[in-house]
């Protein structure tokens, strides 16, 4: 038998994942303990996530990712043994509490202490995503388990001394925390300062708010605990239902198809279904501070900075006043209801007037008045759930018994991805989206260009792959999609998805084939590089550069005529 190559290993173990868990959703449950849960966690370790560092190292447990996990599961899910995925159970009239993860828009419920219900509103990639990290959080846990008992199944002193420190009711200070902390480090196999600085990433939003985590000390001892329950008992087994409404969902638009008829109403209540109309997936931010932000601080008698970047730091924090204010200039928004989590911001540049305008942007507003776009921003979609909600918002609209077929003159996409070539905030420009796991590809036409950008500014020009999953990239593959023919320059989750869904409206006729299309992205990462993955940490003020640098070529692609076509013998 040929010797596969690493990278080819890694590719049918991210298949055979996918496999397994779509088989899996179909059949309805499995335990993880079983030999479905079992070949679920072979293969995850076999492709060995960059996300979830030394997952495969049975000796230490990987604090990094658990970091990264806790941040976008919902608090306690490390002590659940029940855990339920459904499409629309309505709870909103139950004891049950709501909970959403700190970093991930996600619906979930407690229904007891060892319960939990995931409503899935985003669909496939979004029970891969939760799939994933039940199965990173078991693999960990069965490490602890591991590390705390001994053949005949009796524990440590450490253990002993780890659950004092969980159910403590007063704060742990001083020498009291560092020999917790020492205790701990010695059962996760890490050095005092991981294990220290894993605590106070964790300890930075425990219990400060609704969508908090347990705390280190807590969350390792739940997920020992849970192991040592499971080999004495059989009906504490952890076990995953899929719901037969969740198999019924999949591959149906019910959440998108809601959230595009609230926002093609929303257009028509305002009079702007005739008007020329860009779409914009980008933050809920940047297009409206660049857009409105410098007015906002000339009418306070705020001094407006001439750097853009300078500006956008000085009015981080009043998101609010400049909502207020830009109502006044054809401003508003409205919050999803469909629990599609995307909500979307409509500007009506008829009714802006040139004092808004930072003065770095170019804008023809002779142009502007003659044309009166109108600029449709909706907030980031969650990999496969970009088709539903374009496939979705591009089709005609049926209003009072007659179709509105809406204007669509241009797509523009900023999405967060990672580099290959680069480094963290590197901007990437998409010449087409290569769909991991198949064979379906994409090129894109699209209109922008290096020029368009800062001068000097670092940007990379070529084929993103749209991966299944953060949680399911591998380095070995990427390496691959980046030093082969491919010449890959970064990975993403929604740009194959959302032109797969562009293509198909202009095939059916719901958009004319000269609409724009623009793929910009700005690196949050770099999967081949240690230290510079997802689970290192949010870019914080170092984002602010690429994202509104996009954000302003986008915009001033939409108010500024389009330049003569020039012939080429």
């Amino acid at each position: 038998m040929e010797e596969l190559s690493k990278s080819q290993r890694a590719r049918l173990a991210i298949r055979t994942f996918k496999t397994m868990a779509d088989a899996l959703i179909l059949r309805g449950y499995y335990k993880p303990s079983g030999k479905s849960g079992e070949k679920l966690a072979e293969s995850l370790k076999l492709f060995n996530p960059e996300i979830y560092g030394t997952m495969s190292d049975p000796r230490i447990v990987e604090l990094k990712g658990l970091e990264y996990v806790m941040d976008r599961m919902p608090r306690g899910i490390e002590r659940c043994n029940r855990i339920i995925l459904t499409a629309d159970e309505d709870f909103h009239d139950t004891s049950f509490e709501k909970v959403t993860p700190l970093k991930r828009r996600r619906l979930s419920y407690i229904v007891s202490e060892k319960e939990i219900c995931f409503v899935i509103s985003r669909g496939l990639t979004e029970i891969y995503d939760i799939l994933t990290h039940i199965t990173f959080l078991n693999i960990e846990a069965q490490k602890i388990h591991g590390q705390i008992c001994n053949k005949e199944g009796e524990t440590c002193s450490e253990w002993h001394d780890l659950k004092n420190a969980a159910t403590q009711q007063h704060l742990l200070e001083g020498a009291e925390l560092d020999q917790a902390i020492w205790n701990l480090s010695i059962i996760v196999g890490r050095t005092y300062r991981e294990t220290r600085d894993c605590y106070e990433s964790l300890e930075l939003h425990h219990n400060k708010k609704e969508n908090s985590n347990n705390g280190l000390f807590s969350i390792i001892h739940s997920m020992g605990q849970k192991v040592i329950e499971e080999t004495k008992s059989i009906d504490d087994l952890l076990t995953i239902y899929f719901t037969p409404s969740l198999q019924e969902m999949i591959g149906h638009h019910k959440y998108a198809s809601l959230w595009a008829k609230n926002v093609k109403q929303h257009i028509c209540d305002r009079g702007l279904q005739d008007r020329p109309i860009h779409v914009v997936s980008a933050n809920m931010h940047s297009m409206k501070n660049i857009f409105y932000g410098a007015g906002y601080l000339k009418k306070n008698g705020r001094t407006v900075s001439e750097d853009l970047y300078d500006m956008v730091a000085d009015i981080r924090d009043f998101d609010k006043e400049i909502n207020a204010y830009a109502a006044d200039y054809g401003f508003s928004s409205f919050v999803d209801t469909s629990e599609s989590t995307i909500d979307v911001m409509i500007i009506d540049t008829a009714r802006n007037i040139p004092f808004n305008l930072h003065e770095s942007i170019q804008c023809d507003f002779n142009y502007l008045e003659k044309e009166q776009p109108v600029i449709l921003v909706i907030d980031y979609a969650f990999g496969t759930q970009a088709f539903d909600i374009f496939d979705e918002l591009l089709c005609p609209y049926r209003q009072n018994g007659k179709t509105v077929t809406f204007h669509i003159v241009s797509i523009s996409v900023m999405g967060k991805a990672g580099t290959l070539p680069g480094n963290k905030g590197d901007i990437m420009l998409a010449t087409a989206h290569v769909m991991e796991g198949t064979t379906n590809n994409y090129i894109v036409d699209n209109d922008l260009d290096i020029k368009d950008f800062d001068e000097g500014y670092p940007i990379h020009i070529g084929p993103m792959v749209t991966v299944l999953g953060t949680s399911l990239q591998n380095r070995d593959v990427l390496e691959k999609f980046h030093t082969s023919n491919w010449k890959a320059v970064g990975l993403e989750m929604e740009g194959g998805h959302y032109q797969r869904a562009i293509s198909a409206a202009i095939i059916q006729g719901h958009i004319s084939r000269k609409v724009k299309t623009r793929y910009a992205y700005y690196a949050s990462d770099n999967p081949l590089h240690s230290g510079q993955t997802l689970a290192s940490g949010s870019m914080g003020v170092e984002g602010i550069a690429p994202t509104y640098m996009i954000t302003r070529v986008f915009l001033e692609k939409i108010v500024n005529p389009l330049p003569p076509a020039v012939c080429e013998s």
